[in-house]
C-alpha cells in the first residue's frame, strides 16, 4: 500500500524522523486556516496524490501568505496528476533550504536483500540522475538480518561522499528512517529532498513509504491509512475476496493458477494480441495453487463486471488444484451471473485431473466457453475474441 506524503510525514515523525509542520485540507478555507495555523509566513501548498511529477503539473506551490495558500489550494484541488485527482493538499511549513540530498531503502527482491541508496544530489527524478550520472547515485546493500546500524550508516554517508561535517547528522536520520522501515514493515521508504536547511538542521522534506501488505496483521493501525474511496472499485473488491488481483488496462481478462504461470500469461497474450489490434491483459489475478471453485467463481466475477474486458483466458495447470475445481467454478460462475456473464471464455486446462475437467465444461456446453488445449493457442484466441467485441 502506498501512503500520501501527509501519511508519511506523520509516520515519519512517529519514528523521531525530522520533519517540518504540516496541515492537510480538503478546501481553499481550510488551506487558508492551516497556513495561519503555521504562522501566517511562508508554507507550500503540495498536491496529494500518489504519483511523481507533482511540481512540473504545477502541483507544488510556494505561498507567501494565508490568502495565497487559499489561492494556490484553489488552483490544484481537481487537478488531475497523471490520472490521479487532487481531492486533497498538505500545506508544509517552509523552509530555507541550503542543500538537498537523496535516500532511499527498499526490497531488493532479485537480490533477497534490501537496498539504500543514497546522493548528495536530490531534490531531482532519481531515475534521471540514475541514467545521466550513474556515479552521482551510491548503491549499498543492506543485509537484512543487520539491517542499518550505526556502523552501516556510516558506509552509506561515506559512499555517497558527504562532507565530514554532515556525515554524523545526515547518518543518525538515515537509522532512524530504517526504523520506520523496519518497525513499519515497508517495502520502500524514500525522502527526496533529504535537506540541510540554512541553520544546519537536516530535515526529511518529502517522503514516500509503501507497507507490505502482507504484514498487515501485525498493524492494525495500517487500516486507517488506506484510502478506499480512491481505489479501484474492482481491485477493493477483488481485495474483499481475497483475490490476488492487479487491474491493467486492456482488454483480456486473465485467470491463472501461481504467479508465474500468470505472468507468463499476460506476455503470452500481449504477444498474440499484437496479430489483432494491439490487445493486451485486462489484469493480473492468481487464484493460487489450491484455489477452490468458490475463488475460481469469485475470480470470474471480478473480471466479468470490468467493462474494458471484451474477453476472458482462463489457464489453468492443475497441480494442487484440481481442474474439476476450476471446471465446476466456471460452470457455477456463468449460472450464477446469468445475464450478467456475457463475455466470452477461453478455458485451457490442463494437469491434474484434466480429462475430467473439460468433461465438465463440455456437457455443461455453455455457449461462452471455448476449450482450447495449448496456452498459445488459447492466447491467440481470446486476443481474437477481444477484438472482435471492440
Amino acid at each position: 500500500m502506498d501512503l500520501y506524503e501527509y501519511q508519511a510525514r506523520d509516520m515519519f515523525e512517529k519514528h523521531g524522523v525530522p520533519v517540518l509542520p504540516g496541515i492537510v485540507a480538503t478546501t481553499p478555507a481550510e488551506a487558508r486556516a492551516a497556513a495561519e495555523q503555521l504562522g501566517g509566513g511562508v508554507c507550500v501548498v503540495k498536491a496529494q496524490v500518489k504519483t511523481g511529477g507533482r511540481g512540473k503539473a504545477g502541483g507544488v506551490k510556494l505561498a507567501r501568505s494565508p490568502e495565497e495558500a487559499e489561492a494556490h489550494a484553489a488552483a490544484i484541488l481537481g487537478m488531475d496528476i497523471k490520472g490521479h485527482t487532487v481531492h486533497r493538499v498538505m500545506i508544509a511549513a517552509g523552509a530555507a533550504i541550503a542543500e538537498e540530498f537523496y535516500f532511499s531503502v527498499l526490497l531488493d527482491r532479485a537480490e533477497r536483500r534490501y537496498l539504500a541508496m543514497c546522493s548528495v544530489e536530490g531534490g531531482m527524478e532519481i531515475e534521471q540522475l540514475a541514467v545521466e550520472r550513474p556515479d552521482a547515485l551510491a548503491k549499498v546493500a543492506v543485509d537484512p538480518l543487520v539491517g542499518i546500524d550505526a556502523a552501516k550508516a556510516a558506509e552509506i554517508v561515506d559512499v555517497a561522499g558527504f562532507p565530514e561535517d554532515l556525515k554524523a547528522p545526515v547518518a543518525d536520520v538515515i537509522s532512524r528512517l530504517w526504523d520506520v522501515y523496519k518497525n513499519e514493515d515497508a517495502t520502500l521508504v524514500e525522502v527526496n529532498p533529504l535537506v540541510r536547511t540554512e541553520d544546519g538542521s537536516i530535515i526529511a522534506l518529502d517522503g514516500k513509504v509503501t507497507l507490505d501488505e502482507n504484514a498487515e496483521f501485525r498493524h492494525e493501525d495500517h487500516a486507517a491509512l488506506e484510502d478506499k474511496a480512491a481505489a479501484n472499485p474492482l481491485e477493493a473488491k477483488a481485495k474483499h475476496m481475497n483475490l490476488n488481483y492487479v487491474k491493467l488496462d486492456g482488454s483480456v481478462g486473465i485467470i491463472g493458477n501461481g504467479a508465474g504461470l500468470v505472468m507468463s500469461t499476460l506476455d503470452v497474450v500481449a504477444y498474440a494480441g499484437e496479430q489483432f489490434g494491439g490487445q493486451k491483459p485486462a489484469n493480473f489475478l492468481d487464484i493460487g495453487g489450491g484455489a477452490s471453485a468458490e475463488v475460481m467463481a469469485n475470480g470470474l466475477d471480478v473480471i466479468l463486471h470490468d467493462a474494458q474486458v471484451k474477453s476472458v483466458f482462463v489457464n489453468v495447470f492443475g497441480g494442487i488444484t484440481s481442474c474439476v475445481a476450476v471446471a465446476d467454478g466456471i460452470v457455477g460462475a456463468l449460472k450464477a451471473l446469468g445475464d450478467e456473464a456475457s463475455k466470452p471464455l477461453v478455458v485451457r486446462l490442463d494437469g491434474n485431473a484434466v480429462e475430467e475437467g473439460r468433461a465438465i465444461l463440455a456437457a455443461a456446453n455453455h455457449p461462452l466457453v471455448t476449450i482450447v488445449d495449448t496456452m498459445d493457442g488459447a492466447a491467440a484466441k481470446a486476443a481474437e475474441l477481444a477484438a472482435a467485441a471492440s
